[in-house]
């Protein structure tokens, strides 16, 4: 082991926390309920506070990866764990350790049953994440990926609404089929190269070009159901609508963003060839994700559906961006998928806030909110503001970013993207008009409270984040550039190995985006 094992403390913190709880024990239900609650928040604070201190040890400026660790796991086979960090995965890691403890918050009176079990596999799902992110061999990091789908396919099919179960086994069903060809492609680049350590495989393997082609189908096969990406994209509504509110906060918030990490760390280094051939397909899928799904946002009743809807719009921003193989569109996309997490997390809280005070979700059974609830209105405004990317907030810069990169690569591409920026604005202004505005006729709305100071301390952070990154995105952008160039280097170093060796590049490849590079 080359380092304090920092990554190794923050991934398996959650996993003591889970422990703790399950040894809670008393005659008394409401001390056995209260307990959990607060083992698993200071679990959940304690481990933000150590990924903190991780942040503090990195370095910004560096491109490779650091706090490495390396355990001889099964030597024999030469697959070890390892774990590391670069620009792109050190902000999901605090992405994941910052939204649990908001998730815990989120649950504290709204679930009421098995609440021990509910925070034991919610402590789960934070160390299934943080490891998976962290993970520098494919073997590790396969296991964290699948392992994710366990505790939150629990949290659906227990905790849920009326359809939970069907919601639960859709999801689970999507994700595991792709994570199966994906697992082959895992066997097939060890089988070739005799190892499974990402850093070799990043920067010094090379695939035959019909075996990257192949390959690439099957990352790309799992990497899209998760992001999800149009057509594969219809299990989300269904699990957002029957997941608590603390499940639809961190399968928006995280588990979305795993499809966009694994094409940056895995698709566009290591089978640069493939990428650059299947680029002009991605950037179709892209782009009707996000002008269907926006237009499919605007028809919707349901909260809930209508803000999952808008997941996929947003979310085909980032595939759009990072396949434009420029620093710009990339880092955009990074950008996005945080601003995303944040944005769409914050917005499915405000959902459960006033879920919770009528239990329902149907956008016609409010309006006047602003009346009776008006510091619930202002941070609704900001987060609404957010995901229709307004200037100020951190959705304007990863989209103006994305659509700066499609511009450089393809004008017909970036001009139909941008359709999708005034369709969410359509339905995000129509969603919170429809909620907030108008007159107050319910008397049930009209009995709603307004924000309790644990609410409060949910929105206040998630509020400050949505605005610091879009007023200062540079704090971001400096730890995530180093990393996204080193990534297009990459690429570029695959594409012209083929050329030198006389490899034949399909006359669909997109030509290697060279003044995308920073000097």
């Amino acid at each position: 082991m080359n380092t304090f094992p920092i990554l190794s403390l923050i991934t398996f913190l959650p996993l003591f926390g889970a422990f703790f709880i399950l040894l809670i024990n008393s005659k008394n239900d409401d001390d056995v309920n209260r307990n959990a609650r607060y083992v698993a928040l200071f679990t959940s604070l304690f481990t933000f506070g150590v990924s903190l201190v991780m942040y503090a040890m990195f370095t910004p400026g560096n491109p490779g990866f650091q706090l490495v660790e390396t355990w001889h796991w099964m030597p024999s086979l030469k697959i070890n764990y390892k774990m590391g960090v670069d620009g792109i995965s050190v902000l999901f890691v605090l992405l994941s350790t910052f939204l649990t403890p908001i998730c815990i918050l989120a649950s504290w009176f709204s679930i009421n049953k098995h609440v021990k079990e509910y925070m034991i596999a919610f402590m789960v799902l934070e160390t299934m994440m943080v490891g998976m992110f962290c993970a520098l061999d494919l073997v590790v990091f396969y296991i964290f990926f699948e392992a994710v789908l366990i505790p939150m396919f629990i949290i659906i099919g227990v905790w849920g609404g009326p359809r939970r179960v069907y919601a639960a086994f859709k999801f689970f069903l999507y994700t595991l089929l792709g994570s199966v060809l994906m697992l082959l492609a895992v066997l097939a680049m060890y089988v070739y190269t005799g190892t499974t350590d990402i850093m070799v495989l990043m920067e010094k393997a090379h695939f035959p070009l019909q075996m990257q082609y192949w390959l690439f189908l099957a990352f790309f096969a799992s990497f899209a159901v998760k992001v999800p990406m149009w057509p594969v994209h219809t299990w989300l509504p269904d699990a957002h609508v029957e997941a608590p509110t603390a499940g639809s906060v961190i399968l928006a918030g995280v588990l979305l963003k795993m499809g966009g990490y694994g094409f940056l760390r895995f698709s566009v280094p290591m089978l640069p060839v493939a990428t650059a051939y299947f680029t002009p397909y991605i950037y179709a899928l892209s782009i009707i994700a996000i002008i269907y799904t926006s237009l499919v946002a605007l028809a919707q009743k349901d909260m809930k559906k209508l803000i999952a809807y808008s997941s996929v719009a947003h979310m085909g921003f980032v595939t759009l961006g990072i396949f434009t193989l420029t620093a710009q569109g990339m880092e955009g996309a990074m950008f996005q998928m945080l601003s995303h997490g944040v944005v769409s997390a914050a917005l499915f809280l405000c959902v459960g806030v006033v879920y919770d005070r009528l239990h329902t979700r149907e956008i016609g059974r409010y309006g006047g909110v602003v009346n009776v609830m008006p510091r619930y209105a202002t941070v609704f405004m900001i987060f609404m503001l957010g995901s229709v990317g307004l200037p100020g907030t951190s959705g304007f810069v990863g989209e103006f970013l994305a659509l700066l990169g499609a511009f450089r690569v393809n004008t017909t591409v970036a001009v139909l993207a941008a359709t999708g920026v005034v369709l969410g604005a359509a339905y995000m202004l129509y969603l919170y008009r429809a909620v907030v505005f108008g007159p107050l006729e319910n008397d049930d709305v009209r009995r709603m409270p307004d924000l309790s100071p644990r609410e409060i301390g949910m929105f206040v952070p998630l509020a400050f984040l949505v605005i610091w990154m879009g007023v200062y995105p540079a704090a971001t952008l400096n730890t995530i550039s180093p990393a996204v160039d080193k990534t297009i280097r990459l690429y570029q170093q695959g594409i012209e190995y083929a050329a030198e060796h006389e490899l034949p590049i399909e006359e669909n490849a997109a030509a290697p985006q060279t003044e995308g590079l920073k000097e």
